[in-house]
């Protein structure tokens, strides 16, 4: 959703406008997140939707603002989240999200999660165009990746957060892909189905799986932490 969204407000209004606009949306959700006294599924994923718009805009800035190569932002965003995990790591002596019930904590959490997401737009159109794989190419690729840290855990079980923040440094490349896929035109080697119509169609199972998941409690471990 985020990589159609962006894509879609970027090509429809003037670009500083749309970043103007992700950048404020993002401000009033982690407003909202940060001052919420315990979590809330729908500001929540307010938050990891605004992130997710304006991680992609982050991404895309360096590269078509700045004409910085996809593999350089690509090391660049890898970097920026490997230092916030050793820093995470340093001040906390955990990286486990089910340990995140400090403003500090949490701070370091969004951090991450920005730079998951700029890290996984620049991978995702780092493989479609540097190295030629195309959108759904891409896609699977980062299909069998992302079943690797799955396989690692539930099979030879290796490190749950490890393998936690493998998968999600993964999800972002993988579901940029495939919305890139069908979202753009023929010509650029996608379905064409259009930016705006994929978003759309993102946002309401968004919000179909949060209202899911608020009324089914699914993500709450039996310990009470989230």
């Amino acid at each position: 959703m985020g990589e159609a969204l962006s894509d879609f407000l970027v090509h429809s209004i003037e670009p500083v406008i749309a970043v103007l606009i992700g950048a404020v949306g993002l401000t009033i959700a982690l407003i909202i997140q940060f001052r919420s006294k315990s979590y809330q599924p729908w500001k929540y994923w307010l938050t990891v939707s605004m992130v997710a718009i304006f991680g992609t805009m982050a991404a895309d800035v360096l590269h078509i603002g700045l004409g910085v190569p996809y593999l350089v932002s690509t090391i660049f965003f890898g970097v920026s989240l490997l230092a916030i995990f050793i820093v995470w790591y340093k001040t906390e002596k955990t990286l486990s999200i089910h340990s995140i019930y400090t403003i500090r904590r949490e701070v370091f959490y969004w951090l991450a999660v920005m730079a998951t997401f700029a890290l996984g737009t620049a991978t995702g159109d780092m493989t479609a165009y540097t190295l030629g794989l195309g959108f759904l190419a891409s896609g699977m690729l980062f299909v069998v990746l992302f079943a690797i840290p799955a396989i690692l855990y539930f099979v030879f079980k290796m490190n749950e957060v490890l393998m936690f923040w493998i998968a999600y440094v993964l999800t972002r490349p993988l579901g940029a892909s495939f919305t890139d896929w069908f979202g753009v035109p023929r010509d650029l080697g996608g379905l064409n189905f259009g930016r705006g119509w994929v978003s759309l169609a993102l946002i309401v199972m968004i919000v179909g799986l949060a209202i899911y998941t608020s009324l089914a409690k699914n993500d709450i471990k039996t310990n009470g932490q989230t």
